[in-house]
């Protein structure tokens, strides 16, 4: 018992002598200051992460009717990957319906040099030889909602257009009870649109013996022509129960004519913007087809960043001998909404915006 206490007496001591001669060490002005010991990890550099891209590199999205709604929630997702990324983005375009004009655009992007570019080409035809000049000189293209599929553009996003076209079938023959005449506008010459309404088409044809499609008009996204246009097929068929348009801006000119004319024809079109969707919810416009453009836009900049950073991928494949980008991505379906009175308030921009406290394309 005795020894414990003699032990226990030292130790206190032992701790007050340390205290007391690291006291009079730190007040001492006499004493040197001792040299701190190099730490190991301070020399070791932070490997850089190959998801932090360089705020130097720019990736610009290129359009045709640059002022449509239905773009910018592609470039608002495209924006925050960018921001994820470390990256800049760069919403541009040509306001008009012009393929020169988007074509002009295009080689204004290019002389820039940018790190990649996001496109929705008017025609794919015509962006074969731009689209295959980028990648000549290391700009990877992706291109989204439309396609120019013979070029060299590494990868492409959308809905599936021939799945849209079968839903709007399906969706206004089941509305009709399966039989009675329907009509479409159209837009030759831009992929997808083709493709949503070849499927409309075939869908009725082959799926629904009692209905016809008796009518058909090029509109070209022209709200003007398509009042003009359905105002015409309505006199010439005034059993024409249905109608469907590839995009949004014929069906503000088709609801219009359908309306003054009272016959209940049920409008259907791809795509929303806020009168779009103030007619639907007011019952001038029957449904909408919405393809997840968010995703179009987010997913879109993650394939253009992995193309050029291809160095971060190494497949097993040809691609060293064969000269192909291996981040080649041939298809990505972004997935799409049926839009009707039932759930339109969740699709208006601006309370998007409100909510995500952005100033979309303006920043």
């Amino acid at each position: 018992m005795k020894n414990s206490k003699k032990n226990l007496v030292l130790v206190v001591l032992s701790v007050l002598v340390i205290c007391s001669l690291l006291f009079v060490t730190g007040c001492s002005a006499k004493e040197e200051p001792v040299a701190a010991a190099p730490a190991a990890v301070a020399t070791e550099e932070v490997e850089k992460s190959p998801f932090e891209g360089d705020p130097s590199e720019t990736y610009y999205m290129c359009v045709m009717v640059s002022g449509v709604e239905y773009w910018f929630p592609v470039y608002e997702m495209m924006k925050e990957a960018g921001q994820q990324l470390g990256v800049d983005t760069v919403y541009t375009g040509t306001p008009e319906y012009d393929i020169n004009k988007q074509l002009a655009v295009f080689e204004q992007i290019l002389a820039k040099k940018p790190a990649g570019i996001l496109l929705h080409p008017m025609n794919p035809d015509a962006f074969i030889e731009p689209i295959n000049r980028a990648a000549e000189m290391g700009i990877p293209v992706v291109t989204f909602a439309a396609d120019s599929p013979n070029s060299d553009r590494v990868s492409y996003i959308t809905s599936d257009n021939a799945r849209e076209g079968r839903i709007a079938a399906d969706t206004i023959a089941a509305d009709m009870g399966f039989k009675g005449e329907v009509a479409v506008l159209e837009n030759p010459g831009q992929d997808n649109h083709d493709k949503r309404i070849k499927a409309f088409i075939d869908q009725i044809e082959a799926e629904y013996p009692d209905m016809e499609v008796v009518a058909r008009a090029a509109t070209n996204q022209d709200p003007n022509k398509a009042y003009t246009a359905v105002q015409t097929m309505m006199q010439a068929h005034p059993n024409l129960g249905g109608i469907f348009m590839p995009e949004a801006s014929s069906a503000m000119g088709a609801a219009q004519a359908t309306k003054e004319a009272g016959t209940g024809v049920r409008v259907m079109c791809c795509d929303v913007n806020a009168k779009v969707l103030d007619m639907i919810k007011a019952g001038d416009i029957f449904a909408s087809l919405n393809p997840n453009q968010g995703v179009q836009g987010y997913f879109g900049m993650l394939m253009l960043y992995l193309a050029n950073h291809s160095d971060m991928i190494e497949p097993m494949n040809d691609y060293e001998k064969a000269g192909y980008n291996p981040m080649g991505i041939p298809l990505v379906d972004n997935g799409l909404t049926v839009v009707t009175a039932e759930n339109a308030d969740f699709f208006y921009w601006d309370d998007y915006l409100e909510k995500r406290g952005t100033k979309g394309i303006n920043e």
